[in-house]
């Protein structure tokens, strides 16, 4: 019976981490000239594309940093999907009140 709770759990880690890439496809990867089919990539493809980019993990301070091998073919397009993720979390701005 402990081994199938455990199995359910990563069955639902798996859909949750499934759901997520099709989230972020369809928000990030959206609009960036020259790869206007990357919303549409197969999990396959993505994973050796984007999320086989070399990278390196550093932190400074309070600040947890990744940088990204500037050689890689994709790392500018996972920098634009970055940002674009990183637009939508944004609050929105302020009314200036005069």
């Amino acid at each position: 019976m402990h081994d199938f709770a455990q199995n359910q759990i990563w069955c639902a880690i798996v859909a949750l981490a499934c759901d997520l890439t099709a989230w972020m496809q369809t928000l990030a990867l959206t609009g960036h000239p020259g790869h206007e089919q990357a919303r549409r990539w197969e999990p396959k493809r993505l994973r050796h594309r984007l999320f086989s980019i070399p990278a390196r993990a550093a932190r400074t301070g309070r600040r947890r940093l990744l940088h990204l091998a500037a050689t890689a073919p994709f790392t500018a397009l996972v920098l634009a999907a970055l940002d674009a993720l990183a637009r939508l979390t944004a609050p929105p701005p302020r009314a200036a009140t005069g």
